[in-house]
C-alpha cells in the first residue's frame, strides 16, 4: 500500500532531524508563505500542499516530489531544489484568480489573513478534528483534551444556578461597557484580599470568559514588531493572541527539572528594547505549577529592572491542592503595572457562562495610554455576558464549595494523586505533581518508543484507544516529549483510561 504524503513529510523530518518550525523559518528566506498552522496540517495529514509549497518541502527535505506526494518512485533521486533567495518583499495578497475551465473569466477566490499564519490553537486542532470525524462515525471517544468540568459531572454550585434565575428578567440590556456595578464592586474586594495594590472599580472589567479579555488586553498594547514573553509551556492562547496582535511571542522556558518553575535566567536572556511585557500563568495550565512567592519576586524584579508590564493569568487560583496559597505577582508590584486576570469558569463549574474579568493595577500613570485603548476596546464589543455577570457577587461572596474538591477524599484531590501515581507507574512516562488545576503534563522517553512526532503519537492513541488528549506541542513547547491529560474523570473512568494509556505504550513505536 502506497503511504501517504502525511507519513512520508513525517518519515523524512525524522530522517533530516527537522522540526515543524525549521521549515517556516526557511520558507521566510525564499518568501514563500508557510506558516505554523499550515505545516501543523500538513503533518498531521489534514491537509496536502497547493504545488509551489509541495515542491518547497521537498527541496529543504532534498527529496524527489513526487515521492512525497505518495508516488512509487526513489526517495533521493532526482530530488527537488530549492529556488534562489529572493530580495522581494512577500506579497500578502487577500485574493487570488483562477482561470475557469471556459478560459473565458476569471474567478475570485478568497484567502484567510496572513495575520493567521504564526497562530495555532491545536488543543483544538488536527487531533481534536479526527476525533470529531470518529465521532461523527459512531465511535466513542474520551476526551482528556480540554478542561470541561460538565461533562464529568462536576455541577454549577445551586445558589449560583438560583440567583441566575432570579435575575434573569432583569439582565436582557446591555450593562456598561466594564460590566455590573455589582459584579465589579465584588471582583474588586476579591482583589483586595488577594492583596492587590491600588485597585478601583474602574479598574475592573469583565470578560466573556479570560480568553476575551486576553485578546483585548494585548491588541491594545501591541505594535508590529514589539515582543512579549510568554512561557513554554504555555495555555496558547496567549502566543496566538500575541502573534495576532502584530507582536512576537518569545517562549521562555519553564523547567521541569524545578517543579516547572519559569527559568529566571532563560527569561533575563530573551529580554530586548523590544520587549514590553511579561506573561505568567499561574497556577499553570498546562502543568498544573503553583509559583510560590520567591519565584514570583524574581520575575517582579525582572520586570522592575527592565521596566517591563506584567500580564497573570490566575483562572485557577482557587483550585489550590496541599495546604498551599497562592499569591498574585501584584501584589508584589504596587509600583508596576501589572493586569491580572481571572474568572468563575473553572473554581465555579461554569465553563459555558463564559465570565471573567481583569484587574488594572498598580502604577496605572505608567499606562495612561494604553488604559484609553482598552476602554475603546471594551466600549466596542459593548458589553460582556450580563447574566453570568449577575451572579459574580453571589460566587464570590458564598460558600466556595470547589474547596471541598481540593482536599483528601475530594474528587479533584483524589483523581489528582491516581493519575499522577499511575503515569509514573508506565514504563517510559515520568510527571511531575501539580500542585493546582486539574491538568498534568507527563514526559515521554521518546528514545524507548521512537516517538519524533508528538501530534503523530496523539493520533495513534487516538486510533488506538479512542482516548483523546493534547499533545505538548499545542502548548507550545519544542521537543516532542509531552502530552497534556485532564484529570476530570471520575476515579473509576480514570483508573480505566490511564491503564489503556499504559497498554498502549507497552507495545508502542512510532512508526
Amino acid at each position: 500500500m502506497t503511504e501517504s504524503f502525511s507519513t512520508r513529510l513525517n518519515n523524512a523530518m525524522a530522517l533530516r532531524e527537522l522540526k515543524q518550525i525549521d521549515f517556516v523559518r526557511a520558507a521566510e528566506k525564499f518568501n514563500i508563505k508557510l506558516g505554523k498552522s499550515h505545516m501543523s496540517q500538513y503533518v498531521s495529514g489534514k491537509n496536502v500542499p497547493r504545488a509551489d509549497i509541495a515542491h518547497f518541502l521537498a527541496a529543504y527535505l532534498h527529496v524527489n516530489e513526487d515521492w512525497l506526494m505518495g508516488a512509487d518512485v526513489p526517495m533521493e533521486e532526482h530530488a527537488a531544489n530549492l529556488p534562489e533567495p529572493s530580495d522581494e518583499p512577500l506579497q500578502h495578497d487577500d485574493a487570488t484568480t483562477e482561470q475557469s475551465t471556459e478560459g473565458k473569466k476569471t474567478m475570485r477566490t478568497f484567502t484567510k489573513s496572513h495575520k493567521l499564519d504564526n497562530v495555532l490553537y491545536d488543543v483544538r486542532g488536527p487531533v481534536a478534528d479526527e476525533a470529531a470525524r470518529m465521532e461523527a462515525a459512531g465511535t466513542h471517544i474520551l476526551k482528556l483534551n480540554i478542561g470541561n468540568p460538565a461533562p464529568f459531572g462536576f455541577r454549577t454550585p445551586d445558589e449560583v444556578v438560583y440567583d441566575m434565575s432570579q435575575q434573569l428578567p432583569d439582565t436582557e440590556g446591555y450593562s456598561p461597557s466594564k460590566g455590573l456595578f455589582s459584579a465589579r464592586k465584588a471582583i474588586m474586594q476579591y482583589a483586595q484580599l488577594k492583596n492587590i495594590p491600588n485597585v478601583s472599580i474602574d479598574d475592573i472589567y469583565t470578560g466573556n470568559g479570560v480568553s476575551e479579555l486576553i485578546n483585548l488586553s494585548l491588541s491594545a498594547l501591541l505594535d508590529n514588531g514589539d515582543e512579549v514573553l510568554v512561557p513554554s509551556p504555555d495555555y496558547p492562547l496567549w502566543t496566538a493572541c500575541v502573534n495576532l496582535a502584530g507582536g512576537t511571542a518569545v517562549h521562555y522556558i519553564c523547567d521541569e527539572d524545578s517543579e516547572w518553575y519559569p527559568d529566571i535566567d532563560d527569561m533575563r536572556s530573551k529580554i530586548t528594547d523590544k520587549t514590553k511585557a511579561i506573561v505568567i500563568i499561574n497556577p499553570n495550565n498546562p502543568t498544573g505549577a503553583l509559583y510560590p512567592k520567591e519565584v514570583l519576586q524574581q520575575i517582579v524584579d525582572l520586570a522592575r529592572e527592565h521596566q517591563l508590564m506584567i500580564f497573570s493569568d490566575e483562572i485557577y487560583d482557587r483550585l489550590v491542592m496541599d495546604g498551599l496559597e497562592h499569591v498574585s505577582i501584584a501584589s508584589l508590584a504596587p509600583d508596576l503595572f501589572c493586569v491580572t486576570f481571572s474568572g468563575l469558569s473553572k473554581s465555579h463549574m461554569i465553563a459555558g457562562w463564559r465570565v471573567g474579568w481583569m484587574v488594572l493595577s498598580g502604577n496605572k500613570r505608567l499606562a495612561k495610554d494604553y488604559i484609553e485603548g482598552l476602554n475603546m476596546l471594551a466600549n466596542m464589543r459593548m458589553c460582556s455576558n450580563v447574566p453570568a455577570q449577575s451572579v459574580v457577587q453571589t460566587a464570590l461572596g458564598g460558600h466556595q464549595s470547589v474547596k471541598d474538591y481540593l482536599v483528601p477524599g475530594g474528587r479533584i484531590y483524589d483523581q489528582r494523586e491516581l493519575v499522577y501515581n499511575m503515569l509514573n507507574d508506565i514504563p517510559g512516562i515520568t510527571a511531575v505533581k501539580p500542585k493546582a488545576a486539574f491538568y498534568i503534563f507527563p514526559k515521554i522517553d521518546v528514545k524507548k518508543f521512537n516517538i519524533h512526532s508528538d501530534e503523530q503519537f496523539a493520533l495513534d492513541l487516538l486510533h488506538d484507544k479512542h482516548i483523546l488528549i493534547s499533545h505538548g506541542g499545542a502548548f507550545n513547547w519544542h521537543e516532542p516529549d509531552h502530552f497534556r491529560v485532564v484529570y476530570l474523570p471520575r476515579i473509576s473512568m480514570l483508573k480505566e483510561t490511564i491503564g489503556e494509556i499504559g497498554d498502549f505504550f507497552s507495545t508502542y513505536w512510532q512508526a
